[in-house]
């Protein structure tokens, strides 16, 4: 495994146990949510942290890494709705949850390796809020595939773009924690 990997997996750890234990608390009443909405939620904590880093003061408690991980866990619901958009099924074992969520986590974490290798890890060369930029930048395109009733002419769709999204937010976070 690459440092980038092991890297890769301690935030995805992270995320994931916050996760299953919030289910724990709310049960999948995410399910609810149409993507839009889930573009907007993983909108409000990226446009959170630009305010942070533009301002370079907070007045609620709650830092960033907090908004990185709510975009991470935001993405892999957003991922699993996309996979289950015709399925009624709205309760899951903690099991099958965990199993949608590793399932969304080991498809983007392939994508990253392969964009990492071509790439030649060109973000870590760069600056968290530059990756936040890219994060808003992926939701406003997400939100016009969104507009456009998920018709695209030469782009990819929003499952990419929520994986960009995720690969980015687990890319600040492992330059946070340093």
């Amino acid at each position: 495994m690459t440092k980038t990997e092991t890297e890769y997996r301690q935030i995805i750890s992270i995320c994931r146990t916050l996760f299953i234990k919030k289910n724990k608390d709310y049960g999948t009443s995410w399910r609810i949510l149409r993507l839009p909405s889930l573009t907007d939620q993983i909108f409000i904590k990226a446009q959170r942290i630009r305010s942070i880093q533009e301002k370079g003061v907070q007045k609620i408690e709650d830092g960033i890494e907090g908004e990185f991980i709510g975009i991470i866990n935001y993405c892999v619901i957003a991922l699993i709705q996309k996979k289950l958009e015709n399925s009624e099924q709205n309760e899951f074992s903690e099991q099958e949850l965990s199993d949608l969520y590793d399932e969304q986590v080991e498809a983007t974490l392939s994508l990253q390796k392969d964009k990492n290798h071509d790439y030649a890890e060109a973000w870590r060369d760069m600056r968290v809020s530059s990756m936040t930029d890219l994060i808003l930048m992926k939701i406003f395109r997400t939100k016009q595939i969104e507009d456009n009733q998920g018709v695209t002419l030469v782009s990819e769709g929003v499952e990419a773009n929520y994986q960009d999204m995720m690969n980015y937010a687990v890319f600040c976070m492992i330059k946070i924690r340093g």
